[in-house]
């Protein structure tokens, strides 16, 4: 069936909506990566929802990263297929922000914050055109958003780790995106970034864009998404968090290693 949605009917007789791979904002098909020998994701097939916020859930080591980074061609696919907006992402890849891992980043470059976020405007400035005042009254527009326009000719490497998070932020933002691919923007930042940047994803979901996000903490998952992508290698489930986050999936998805105290703590679905 091709449209607004293909309608599946699943198990328990229900209607569970899907968007056709032509209008999701990023369908993954048969997505396979390899390190060696060793599959770091294996044959996953996903297809998010548009204008929501999706977690992409799993335990250390379960291909989260990978998974994202093989989305965006930062690691070679063993096989498998990637649509965003119903077209290669090759052709696309003006529609999508990325946030990378902090950790990934080399911090001590010497940049200041503002010239930072004016990275996300290299699409429409390429690199002989100069920068000129409504870029950068843009950027700082973006620092605002953030909290961090104060900042703006601060060496990046002088920031704390929250701080530098939200900057990456800001360049995303710059980039008026209407894909947004985050991997892990809540690590290692402290409660006052986190509220930020979750204020600032929840604005986008607001607009009508699109937010994936690989994300480690359960306890936040009912709070901040929509819905759920879980994963260990395979997929083990998709949907919504209503539906989808449940202690069945999570015990499937991480070995049944999850504490029944720690689950409990959890906002999940009634059974």
């Amino acid at each position: 069936m091709t449209g607004a949605a293909l309608e599946l009917a699943s198990e328990a007789g229900q209607r569970i909506v899907t968007p056709d791979p032509v209008e999701s904002p990023l369908c993954i098909q048969e997505l396979t990566v390899s390190y060696g020998q060793k599959p770091a994701v294996f044959s996953v097939d996903a297809t998010f929802q548009p204008r929501a916020m999706t977690a992409i859930i799993g335990p250390n080591g379960a291909g989260k990263s990978t998974l994202l980074k093989a989305v965006l061609g930062i690691v070679p696919r063993l096989s498998g297929r990637v649509l965003v907006f119903g077209k290669p992402i090759a052709k696309v890849m003006h529609r999508i922000a990325y946030v990378p891992q902090r950790a990934s980043v080399d911090w001590d470059f010497p940049t200041r914050v503002i010239d930072v976020v004016l990275m996300g405007l290299y699409r429409e400035l390429g690199l002989l055109r100069p920068v000129r005042r409504h870029h950068r009254e843009r950027a700082v527009a973006c620092l605002d958003r953030v909290g961090m326009a104060d900042f703006a000719d601060r060496q990046i490497g002088q920031l704390s780790g929250g701080q530098q998070q939200r900057v990456f932020l800001a360049r995303a933002l710059a980039q008026n995106a209407e894909l947004y691919l985050l991997d892990e923007p809540f690590a290692g930042v402290d409660a006052a970034t986190e509220r930020a940047i979750i204020d600032v994803l929840k604005s986008l979901r607001a607009e009508k864009r699109t937010v994936v996000c690989v994300h480690h903490d359960l306890a936040t998952v009912a709070d901040y998404f929509d819905h759920v992508l879980l994963i260990n290698v395979r997929k083990i489930a998709e949907g919504s968090v209503a539906t989808t986050f449940t202690a069945e999936n999570l015990q499937k998805t991480y070995g049944g290693r999850l504490a029944t105290a720690h689950i409990d703590q959890l906002k999940l679905p009634a059974a």
